[in-house]
């Protein structure tokens, strides 16, 4: 299903770490000992960088032998399992509606994608190394939050464009940061 929604960058927003602990707090307490650690990855992960206000999380699990009980948790608490989706050794979920992950208080959560990865899944170790460098390097964060803002100006209706626009930055930080993180 191809997604219509024009693409919209918003500032970064203190309120996204706080929307993502409240997740992983649901999610950690639910899946009980299967996840190894719960990663906020994605923009809105990166203090001061400009992002689609949706956050990145990526579950991770010791083997997919334990995707099962996984997947049977993750829709106790409202989430759809949805396949890899073309990436290997990782599974996204999507959520029935704004309360998932449900919980006791039944409040809104911030929207979100929710992925489940093996521990040496490359995706994963993407994820985090590219969070990690723009983390580390602030000069990084204007860079891409400039190319990010002009992307979305350019091609506010063509998400493909959008991404695709994003590779070039993406694969030249991989390259250059990857020995010094």
């Amino acid at each position: 299903m191809i997604n219509q929604k024009p693409i919209m960058i918003e500032q970064y927003n203190e309120e996204w770490p706080i929307a993502f602990h409240t997740i992983e707090s649901i999610l950690l307490d639910r899946l009980n000992g299967l996840a190894l650690r719960i990663e906020h990855v994605g923009s809105t992960s990166v203090p001061g960088l400009a992002a689609k206000p949706i956050i990145d999380i990526d579950v991770v699990i010791e083997s997919m032998e334990h995707l099962p009980k996984v997947i049977k948790k993750l829709e106790e608490l409202g989430y759809i399992h949805e396949g890899d989706l073309g990436i290997r050794d990782r599974e996204a979920f999507a959520r029935k509606d704004v309360y998932v992950p449900f919980s006791i208080e039944g409040s809104v959560k911030h929207e979100h994608h929710l992925y489940v990865c093996k521990r040496e899944s490359e995706e994963l170790i993407r994820h985090i190394m590219f969070r990690d460098a723009l983390r580390k390097y602030p000069s990084l964060v204007s860079e891409y939050t400039n190319l990010k803002l002009q992307l979305s100006n350019t091609f506010r209706n063509n998400r493909n464009a959008y991404t695709e626009g994003k590779t070039g930055f993406i694969t030249k930080v991989m390259r250059e940061y990857r020995d010094v993180l």
